[in-house]
């Protein structure tokens, strides 16, 4: 029993979409109150960011489970299907288009907020081995962190891990640490401080699946029973809701 599905993919959406308003609001706030400091343009959009993501893992985690990422969805997918837990082939393919949707939106939102043209495809390019390099290793530990939390019950403190994690990788990765192809997508469309170039998606979002792929990797190798508390990623799931219908 679990709660709806659609329900599940409306909080994936909006999650999504708040989040890379976070993230674009920010970064436009930034370049307004601090012109001529790039560091300190980072700083204020990181924390704001790290923050922001907490706060909409306790909003919507009890829904969806919060994931507002195709990697993080795809994981909990690979991961509990030996141990009959996490989503379903069916939930997978919701959860990503609701997520990239979202992170389309979230952008746009963003956009219109700050009396930008709703859609402005951004012409920052970040194609580049090395930026890739740092979307694998982003990826690759934030995958690790959440399973981590969810194999030892640890996942109610995924609110504050996740969002300090990301907050910290914006700083120690050459990229600032996208780690989410539904959020890489959405930050094509606003040629602002946040925003990577059209042509640099598809380098990014490879980058995050070989990221994928080597936490699934490293999980199966140092947790190996990680799937069978897929159903704890991020958030646990309330299965208490009144509206219930069977998982298909």
């Amino acid at each position: 029993m679990t709660i709806a599905l659609w329900r599940r993919l409306l909080a994936e959406f909006l999650g999504t979409a708040l989040l890379v308003t976070a993230v674009v609001g920010s970064g436009i706030m930034a370049t307004t109150l601090s012109p001529n400091d790039v560091g300190l343009q980072l700083l204020e959009n990181s924390v704001a960011t790290a923050f922001a993501l907490g706060a909409l893992i306790l909003i919507f985690g009890p829904v969806s489970g919060a994931h507002f990422n195709p990697v993080v969805s795809a994981a909990d997918w690979f991961l509990g299907r030996r141990a009959g837990t996490g989503l379903t082939g069916r939930d997978l393919g919701g959860y990503v288009a609701a997520q990239v949707a979202g992170a389309i939106a979230g952008s746009v939102l963003a956009n219109l907020m700050f009396d930008l043209a709703a859609v402005d495809f951004s012409a920052k390019d970040r194609a580049a081995g090395h930026l890739w390099l740092g979307e694998v290793v982003a990826t690759t530990g934030l995958i690790l962190l959440i399973f981590a939390l969810a194999r030892s019950g640890r996942a109610a403190v995924a609110p504050a891990a996740v969002g300090a994690y990301i907050g910290a990788a914006y700083w120690f990765t050459s990229s600032t640490s996208f780690a989410n192809p539904a959020v890489t997508i959405g930050r094509a469309f606003t040629d602002t401080f946040a925003g990577i170039a059209p042509t640099s998606v598809p380098g990014f979002v490879i980058a995050q699946l070989v990221g994928l792929a080597v936490g699934i990797g490293l999980l199966a190798t140092l947790y190996p029973d990680a799937g069978k508390a897929a159903d704890q990623v991020v958030v646990p799931a309330d299965d208490r809701d009144p509206a219930l219908d069977h998982r298909p």
